[in-house]
């Protein structure tokens, strides 16, 4: 098992802390949000330094909130059941600007009564911003719960221009 570093990220979000593998980004975690990491994780001192998926992160990042990214292209390694990991592609595969629902994506996976299943995966993703989980609503088009909290989910959505 890989050791895990983190930093925090001064985000318009609040401050997010951002864990790695050293190799890939294994999270994103909004203000307050406790680490899902088993063991200890240390704590860096900024985006700068050695680790380049941080680095790298942080520029995404800055260019995400200032309007100027679409799509993220980081090296990632999210950690969760083989079900939620093909939630996860599925939802970044969901365009920028665009929204769908817990509905819609268990239809693309072949099963369409999988709902909450779909929407307790979704609950589950440890990198929202980059995995877009921000982008699913409720079958009426209305906002529905985000781990980061609505206002979160809201903002995210109007910097996408969805509403």
């Amino acid at each position: 098992m890989k050791s895990i570093t983190a930093i925090l990220y001064s985000s318009p979000l609040g401050v997010l802390t951002l864990e790695s593998d050293g190799t890939n980004l294994t999270a994103i975690l909004f203000p307050g949000e406790k680490s899902r990491t088993k063991g200890p994780v240390e704590l860096l001192d900024s985006c700068q330094g050695n680790n380049s998926v941080f680095q790298h992160t942080c520029h995404q990042l800055d260019l995400c909130f200032a309007g100027n990214l679409k799509e993220f292209n980081l090296p990632l390694a999210p950690a969760g059941t083989a079900f939620q990991k093909t939630i996860w592609a599925k939802l970044r595969k969901i365009p920028y600007g665009q929204t769908t629902t817990y509905g819609e994506l268990a239809k693309m996976i072949g099963s369409p009564t999988a709902c909450r299943a779909v929407g307790a995966a979704n609950g589950r993703n440890p990198l929202p911003i980059v995995i877009p989980c921000h982008r699913v609503v409720g079958s009426t088009d209305k906002l529905t719960g985000y781990a980061g909290g609505m206002a979160i989910k809201e903002t995210l959505l109007k910097l996408e221009g969805t509403i």
